[in-house]
């Protein structure tokens, strides 16, 4: 019988061990195939790796955002925390800044009754009959024994720095009084801004 062989491949010597070997034939070396062969699987071997990065840069970026949202969440509540007590604290500084203001509303025109107080108490043959705060002004009526009185009395007042301007609006002898001299006047003082 004769025998051919069809693989290429050297003929065993042992008839046992005669398994027929299988291979393949790429051409030879060199040749177009084996090249373009060898550049796809660098190609795909690329690819890959460059994929393999993209993902793996990926899930980091994912765990980066997981952090960075879990981190923003308890800022958010900080935040709204310290907003809530900084309204508490405006609030309370307006309700402290009101009670001061009533405060100091309510010790002017005590100040401003004791200083005219002082300075009438200090002036020798002056009374008061009215005063009236008028707001920016201050209207005093009263009554002296003579004309230098009041005119001590208006350099006393302006002395005390409360008040920028002071005039006479009106003064005349009081002819109801029969036993003495007296003048009744009125003056008009403009509070000195503070």
């Amino acid at each position: 019988m004769i025998r051919i062989n069809l693989l290429g491949a050297p003929k065993p010597k042992n008839k046992r061990s005669a398994v027929p070997a299988v291979t393949l034939d790429m051409g030879e070396p060199g040749s177009p195939k084996i090249k373009i062969l060898i550049v796809l699987l660098l190609a795909a071997s690329a690819n890959g790796l460059y994929w393999y990065r993209l993902d793996r840069q990926g899930q980091a970026l994912d765990k980066k955002m997981q952090l960075a949202e879990q981190k923003n969440r308890e800022l958010a509540e900080v935040k709204a925390r310290y907003l809530e007590r900084q309204r508490e604290a405006d609030n309370y500084k307006r309700r402290v800044d009101v009670i001061d203001q009533l405060r100091a509303n309510q010790a002017g025109p005590v100040e401003l009754l004791n200083t005219i107080g002082d300075t009438v108490n200090g002036t020798e043959a002056v009374w008061l009959t009215t005063m009236k705060d008028l707001g920016a002004t201050v209207e005093i009526d009263g009554t002296a024994l003579t004309t230098d009185a009041v005119a001590l009395l208006m350099q006393n007042l302006q002395k005390t720095g409360r008040f920028s301007n002071i005039e006479i609006k009106e003064t005349y002898q009081d002819e109801q009084i029969k036993d003495m001299q007296a003048f009744q006047f009125t003056l008009t003082c403009e509070k000195a801004k503070s």
